[in-house]
């Protein structure tokens, strides 16, 4: 991969990681860092998460690959909770984690004392919006913040003149929008007793909803807004890839990545994406488009660039995800030759046009031959899941390469 020069300003690409498998992938397709956490203080309690037991591992495999990890302790603490978190700080600063990023300013006053080792960065769940509170944090300690997702570009800009160079800025670049601000929803709580604020939203905001009169039970009448539908609660997702110079010369010091609880494919294609939109813009190159193809080829709703260049309005057509490609397989190995061993994710069979694509990759079209099992015998169509099996590839490619095809998954 043609990386720019170390004197180049390159902002930091933050990746999500919501457990091991999804963490490598993160890692392979390029992050220079990964953020994780467990069910107890992270903000996604149904990520997948991080044992104790597999955190150590997790730090030993991100930094054997130059990568740095990030750990979530963003909830906001209650005091059942807070006599657990001195030994749950400590446990992770033996596991060698970089740096935590945290909410709570009870949970932030303990981690200099219990975690001396760790960098402290200050979560969005904290709405930093202008450089007077940017500032106190960095009084109090802070090596990082993350602002507020409703800032604008001239907003960040404002901020990075009026802070020490010292306090890095992130900010996110990708991912899901919430309708409220910076997260901090109630709805969830109310609705159905799940606390969005504790990790585990169930985010009635994309539910649909009907009106039901006490007296026809039943019978559901449409709720119209206008000609078009109902939209107050639809949030388009993020996609800043065609603007990462812009960030960059905000003086944004990292960019962020939403989607601990997404798939482990998600984790690779965005990753790969944005580091590759990173790089050409380091080097003054515009993005190969087959790289910005590469997050149309995800689950997502409709793109918008957030707040960054005023308010995105209301995208009144549908909340629904675009779901136009599954993942096939995963190439576990392959040798120069072109050999392969594969474990399969959805069925597919000899014959079919598939695409291949891995980290630094560039997508290509394969045409599955008849495979073979791990015994040798011929094979013309995987099935069962998670099943490993031989393929011959066109060209060799790199471990955890993914094979996929486009299909119309998208809810109706």
């Amino acid at each position: 991969m043609d990386r720019p020069t170390p004197a180049a300003k390159r902002p930091e690409l933050l990746a999500p990681a919501g457990d091991p498998e999804k963490l490598k992938m993160a890692v392979l397709y390029g992050a220079d860092a990964v953020y994780l956490g467990d069910s107890c203080f992270g903000m996604r309690s149904f990520a997948g998460n991080f044992t104790p037991g597999q955190l150590p591992e997790a730090v030993r495999f991100a930094h054997a690959h130059g990568v740095r990890v990030h750990v979530t302790v963003n909830t906001m603490m209650r005091n059942s909770e807070a006599r657990a978190v001195p030994a749950y700080l400590e446990q992770l600063d033996e596991a060698g984690a970089d740096a935590l990023i945290l909410a709570d300013l009870g949970a932030f006053s303990l981690a200099k004392k219990y975690a001396p080792h760790c960098e402290r960065h200050v979560s969005t769940q904290q709405s930093i919006a202008n450089y007077a509170c940017a500032n106190a944090w960095y009084e109090l300690g802070a090596q990082r913040v993350v602002l507020a997702r409703e800032l604008s570009l001239d907003e960040i800009r404002e901020i990075r003149a009026n802070t020490p160079p010292e306090l890095e800025l992130e900010t996110f670049c990708h991912g899901a929008m919430c309708v409220s601000y910076s997260g901090r929803c109630l709805l969830s709580n109310y609705m159905t007793g799940r606390d969005s604020n504790r990790g585990e939203c169930a985010q009635p905001c994309r539910y649909q909803y009907a009106l039901m009169e006490e007296k026809r039970p039943g019978e559901y009448f449409p709720v119209f807004e206008d000609e078009k539908g109902t939209y107050i609660l639809n949030s388009r997702d993020m996609c800043m890839i065609d603007h990462v110079a812009e960030l960059r010369d905000a003086g944004v010091d990292c960019v962020k990545i939403e989607g601990r609880a997404k798939s482990a494919y998600y984790a690779a294609i965005v990753t790969g994406a944005y580091r590759h939109a990173i790089d050409a813009a380091c080097l003054g190159r515009p993005l190969d488009p087959v790289w910005r193809d590469e997050v149309e080829h995800i689950s997502h709703r409709r793109y918008s660039t957030g707040f960054y260049y005023g308010e995105p309005g209301q995208y009144t057509e549908s909340s629904r995800y675009l779901r136009d490609w599954q993942i096939l397989a995963v190439i576990e190995s392959c040798d120069a030759a072109g050999n392969a061993v594969l474990s399969l994710r959805n069925k597919f069979s000899a014959g079919d046009t598939l695409e291949i694509v891995g980290p630094d990759c560039r997508p290509f079209e394969w045409t599955a031959p008849v495979m073979e099992d791990l015994d040798g015998l011929p094979l013309r169509e995987p099935r069962t899941p998670q099943m490993r099996f031989r393929a011959k590839l066109p060209q060799p490619v790199p471990a955890y390469s993914l094979v996929r095809r486009a299909a119309n998954l998208s809810a109706k």
